[in-house]
């Protein structure tokens, strides 16, 4: 594959493409420049709702986003969403009433539009004070679709709450990670990143054969395997998650030392 280039570049956000500050260097906007120039397009893949999107938007000028683990479409020039694929209210309640029983110390986030809603008790890690977050009552939350379900816990590991909440769901949903902490994003079933991204490049007459995709946490493990079982390239940052090491094809630097960049200019050599 020494002369293979890619048609599509895809990218996961925080902790790949950006670096641990959240923004992106002029290396690789450089780099992502050079590629554009020659047609290739960058289109992101991140578990962020539309409402974290508008810096990102503003550093690259544009593009197209796979927001919410897949479940939303956005078109960044405009900041519009195209397309949307929510967990239903039917399917919420009978989650939340699951997790609530097998884990009674599990709290509720939920994000749609450009909303996020989340219990009392549940503690928001970011923007806590920011427009369209504020506090409600589970029975609010789950009595409209959402773009995703977060699940929370404070006192268990990360992996072993995901399993959990991922046994207790079951095919009801699809469940992953993109957090250091113990919570659980939870879309509508069959929907992931790789569904996304499948979409999207058919569009656009593209197979994974023609696709580089960078990735570092479990909700990117949908994807790879998508990329990877097509023949594309399916790349992990150095720090990744052990299970997106073992799926990856290529194994590239940090997000802190520029490893997007440095792989995609490896390609150009």
């Amino acid at each position: 594959m020494s002369d293979w280039r890619p048609k599509l570049i895809v990218s996961d956000l925080d902790g790949t493409l950006l670096r641990s500050d959240e923004t992106i260097s002029d290396e690789t906007l450089a780099e992502l420049q050079r590629w554009a120039g020659e047609g290739v397009p960058l289109v992101l893949a991140t578990g962020r709702p539309p409402r974290w999107m508008l810096g990102v938007r503003d550093r690259l000028g544009g593009g197209t986003a796979i927001c919410c683990n897949g479940a939303v479409l956005l078109d960044l020039g405009e900041f519009q969403v195209l397309e949307e694929h929510p967990v239903q209210p039917e399917v919420l309640q009978q989650i939340t009433g699951q997790l609530r029983e097998h884990q009674p110390d599990t709290w509720f986030a939920v994000e749609y539009g450009d909303q996020f809603r989340h219990e009392p008790i549940y503690q928001p890690r970011w923007d806590r004070d920011a427009p369209g977050v504020a506090v409600a009552t589970l029975a609010e939350m789950v009595a409209q679709p959402v773009a995703k379900l977060l699940a929370r816990h404070e006192r268990l590991g990360r992996d072993e709450f995901v399993a959990l909440v991922a046994e207790v769901v079951g095919d009801a949903a699809t469940v992953t990670t993109s957090s250091s902490d113990a919570m659980a994003e939870i879309s509508a079933r069959g929907v992931t990143k790789a569904t996304g991204l499948a979409r999207l490049a058919a569009e656009r007459g593209l197979t994974p054969a023609d696709v580089v995709y960078f990735g570092d946490m479990p909700n990117d493990l949908a994807a790879f395997d998508w990329v990877r079982e097509g023949g594309g390239r399916a790349v992990a940052m150095a720090h990744a998650h052990p299970d997106v090491l073992a799926a990856a094809t290529d194994v590239t630097d940090s997000n802190d030392a520029e490893g997007v960049a440095r792989l995609l200019a490896s390609l150009r050599a």
